[in-house]
């Protein structure tokens, strides 16, 4: 397992955002799919670094850095979400807040 970028930590093309831009003509994102996508990244990266812990408990893995790398990939992404969760959220409040 190699190290890499900050960009590809598994939320980096969050179900085609990149590609919005070059699709602006086509404003047909389903929210919902790029928010379980997201989801099932993250739970991956969870899944992941669930298994390394496991086999470096049991001996299959010698090296401690692959682990920790795979932990905080999987805890970072999992805070990163949360926090857009929340953003949502406060969207969410904001507008039914607003008078028409």
């Amino acid at each position: 397992m190699g190290i890499d970028k900050v960009g590809n930590t598994g939320l980096g093309g969050i179900g085609g955002l990149d590609n919005l831009n070059s699709n602006k003509k086509k404003m047909n994102v389903d929210f919902s799919k790029i928010l379980s996508k997201a989801v099932e990244q993250v739970n991956e990266l969870q899944h992941e670094a669930s298994k390394m812990q496991e086999d470096f408990a049991a001996g299959k893995i010698d090296n401690v850095h692959e682990v920790l790398i795979a932990a905080e990939k999987a805890d970072i992404s999992l805070r990163l979400t949360t926090e857009i969760r929340n953003k949502i959220v406060e969207a969410y409040k904001e507008i039914m807040r607003m008078q028409i």
